[in-house]
């Protein structure tokens, strides 16, 4: 593991990058549990200890504790895996600001990368599901799930926040790729569904895609659309969902720029500007890309 991190992207310093949080008190908490900071359980037959949650909150309580207790803004933000432990942990960071104690801090949060769907893969089966079970049960996670979840679905279900967005109760920004490059490779087409390995060569390479599994790509892409439409009722939420092959947009430099022409756009949009004048009540943001490959503005990593 790297002793240090270069903050780009969302967590620059650079205002011409990066202007509405340039400014900004920065803190990146060290992703090392594998469960989205979820899981407390102890596997007693490998000794291995799950601490994720415990981490979590052992972390908040320690910045509250030196200063961030009274902020008057609060932005928790993440990509991938990172992004998914943002879908759970949103409302509980919110419970960490209780409006009885008096302050006015406003907190929202950033999901990048993290609309990990219970999608069918190549070979009819659901492998991301088999994963995440995996997870949920060897660490014990359903107690960190949200209840308004669990009260009605599995807890393997409640891990993914397409059944979990949309209950929640702080102000989400999504921000998507709509053929993310993690879950082509991870969860539509692993090796295990592919033994044939006929999508090989497509999950490394769009241009190698054939017409039916183009197809199957653009069902995903429909599938992630509809996923978000009744979170995007809600006026305090956001979104951007790209026609980009790309994955974790908001770190990156040659993605998350304010300078015309760096960034995925659309509507003439960048994404910098999107969530900054979705955080800042300067618009409302529910920007949905069209189709593959109608993009020109896209950074494919594909």
């Amino acid at each position: 593991m790297e002793k240090e991190i270069a903050f780009t992207g969302i967590m620059s310093s650079s205002r011409a990058v990066n202007p509405d949080f340039y400014n900004w008190n920065r803190v990146k908490i060290r992703y090392c549990d594998g469960g989205s900071f979820a899981g407390d359980a102890y596997n007693k037959e490998a000794g291995i200890y799950f601490r994720g949650q415990r981490i979590w909150n052992a972390v908040i309580k320690h910045l509250l504790s030196i200063g961030m207790a009274s902020a008057d803004q609060v932005l928790l933000t993440g990509c991938s895996s990172g992004g998914l432990a943002v879908i759970l942990h949103c409302d509980q960071l919110r419970a960490f600001f209780p409006p009885a104690a008096g302050g006015q801090t406003t907190v929202k949060c950033l999901s990048d990368g993290g609309l990990y769907l219970d999608a069918v893969d190549i070979s009819g089966g659901r492998s991301l599901r088999s994963y995440f079970g995996d997870i949920v049960a060897l660490q014990g996670i359903p107690q960190s799930l949200p209840g308004a979840c669990t009260a009605r679905l599995d807890a393997t279900s409640c891990f993914f926040p397409q059944n979990i967005i949309n209950d929640m109760k702080t102000p989400m920004f999504i921000l998507n790729a709509a053929y993310d490059v993690i879950q082509i490779s991870l969860s539509l087409s692993p090796d295990r569904a592919d033994p044939s390995g006929s999508w090989r060569a497509c999950k490394s390479n769009r241009s190698a895609c054939d017409t039916s599994q183009m197809n199957f790509l653009q069902g995903f892409r429909d599938q992630m659309v509809s996923s978000v439409q009744g979170f995007s009722q809600s006026r305090s939420n956001g979104l951007f969902i790209s026609s980009c092959f790309a994955h974790c947009q908001s770190e990156q430099l040659g993605t998350w720029n304010n300078v015309p022409g760096r960034s995925p756009t659309i509507q003439n949009k960048g994404i910098a500007k999107s969530v900054g004048d979705w955080y800042y009540n300067r618009a409302e943001v529910k920007a949905i890309d069209c189709r593959y490959p109608c993009d020109k503005t896209c950074h494919h990593i594909m």
